[in-house]
């Protein structure tokens, strides 16, 4: 009989290399280079881990992303450690990173070069930004743990070199997880008093991990926000950390910080001191000077002879006084003849004067037009007496006196031909001296005589 042939699904396919995978790989470290990095908003982390001939897919889910110290990117070596599991709706198999460290270097090594870096570009590490420490603090802030040794060290060092400041202590844990937190707002305690003039923050010597809490983002963004300088000094001289290159000024111990930021009581004393003699010799010197002067002054002669100053003033005043009577005198003057020239101008224009000026002009005006009418009707006399010998020359009654007489008809028009009227009509003679009543009896043709 023929062997039956085993028929499987893809889901139950890939759920027997699921198992099998898990089986035989549960944890396994795998080395390579990351590419293909993604950061989701979920906060998990997608890559490939790949050599020179494979790659393989592989997820840092967030809970386990947390505990990583450096951030994961692009083109670093890496060893990866996880179990493979499969992603059935793609049928991918993929690594589930539990842990991760950079090959080489250390991880707190790539992490603290990373936010260095990060943060160098921001400009927290420009030195624009670096302020002077105040040269006499009043009040000193100090961030660091209440046991250590570097708190003793600090407070011997300001008690030894001026005890009569103010030190407020914010203690706070100095190495784990929780040291950041504490660090923070023991920065942001100390800010709220009014008179706080410097602070320092800092931490005895140890490991690159015991250190590692001043390396954090959120500490190194606290002391810049800080408002008053702020000293680093963590660690000893040879250590560097992210907070020492945000603060204002880096110490390389605790103690040294304390000196910086604190004259030595007797150094600041001398220079009062010397301050103070220097002063009284300035002092001294400004009342020598003025002393002098006031001698100077009491030798002069208007002082000593203060009349003498006011015989020259007198003889200035009646000089003035002489000038100011001829200048009074020709300023007169010059008024004068403007007055004068002024009231001939106002007398030319008053009424009564422009009257009489216009009353001459007017007799003058009459006679002439008197003249001149007599000599116009003169010669109207001559040219009418001209006229009226034309006129009786040329006139009908000059015709009578010479023998001849004017017949006219009852409508009083000259009768000029005798068809002008009919036998029986009367008619009007004209004579030289007065006229006579006519009746026509008959008329006559041309060249016959009329007959009345």
């Amino acid at each position: 009989m023929a062997r039956e042939r085993s028929i499987f699904t893809v889901s139950e396919l890939t759920l027997h290399i699921k198992a099998a995978l898990e089986d035989r790989f549960p944890a396994v470290w795998v080395e390579g280079e990351i590419s293909n990095l993604r950061l989701p908003s979920s906060g998990h982390a997608y890559f490939t881990l790949k050599d020179d001939g494979a790659q393989i897919r592989c997820v840092l889910f967030r809970s386990r992303g947390r505990r990583v110290r450096f951030e994961v990117e692009d083109g670093l070596k890496v060893l990866a450690f996880g179990g493979l599991d499969v992603y059935a709706n793609r049928g991918e198999y993929q690594l589930v990173v539990e842990m991760i460290e950079p090959k080489g270097a250390g991880a707190l090594t790539i992490a603290f070069e990373q936010l260095k870096r990060r943060l160098e570009v921001e400009g927290l590490f420009d030195p624009a930004r670096k302020r002077p420490l105040p040269p006499f603090p009043r009040t000193i802030g100090i961030v660091t743990s209440r046991t250590g040794a570097a708190l003793r060290d600090m407070l011997h060092v300001i008690g030894r070199r001026f005890a009569s400041l103010r030190v407020v202590v914010a203690p706070v844990r100095v190495q784990g997880d929780e040291a950041p937190r504490d660090i923070v707002r023991a920065i942001a305690e100390l800010c709220e008093i009014r008179e706080l003039d410097v602070v320092i923050v800092g931490r005895g010597g140890g490991s690159i991990e015991d250190l590692w809490a001043f390396n954090d983002e959120r500490v190194a963004r606290a002391i810049a926000r800080c408002r008053v300088p702020v000293i680093s000094a963590v660690g000893h001289e040879t250590d560097f950390t992210i907070a020492d290159f945000v603060a204002d000024l880096r110490a390389p111990t605790p103690s040294g910080a304390a000196e910086l930021v604190v004259r030595e009581k007797l150094h600041v004393a001398r220079a009062v001191a010397e301050l103070s003699a220097r002063l009284q010799q300035a002092m001294r010197a400004q009342v020598a000077r003025n002393r002098e002067r006031s001698r100077a002054l009491a030798r002069r002669r208007v002082l000593t002879e203060p009349a003498r100053a006011l015989r020259e003033w007198h003889r200035r005043v009646d000089d003035l006084a002489l000038r100011l009577r001829g200048g009074m005198r020709q300023h007169h003057r010059h008024l004068a003849q403007r007055v004068a020239l002024a009231t001939n101008t106002l007398s030319s224009l008053h009424p009564l004067a422009r009257i009489s000026h216009g009353s001459a002009v007017l007799a003058q005006l009459r006679g002439r037009l008197a003249a001149a009418g007599a000599h116009s009707i003169k010669g109207a006399r001559h040219r009418f007496e001209a006229s009226v010998g034309r006129l009786e020359s040329l006139s009908p009654l000059a015709v009578l006196g010479r023998g001849y007489s004017l017949a006219r008809s009852p409508s009083g028009a000259v009768v000029r031909r005798a068809t002008d009227v009919s036998p029986g009509d009367a008619i009007e003679i004209l004579l030289h001296e007065g006229t006579l009543d006519a009746r026509v009896e008959r008329v006559k043709e041309r060249d016959d005589r009329h007959q009345v």
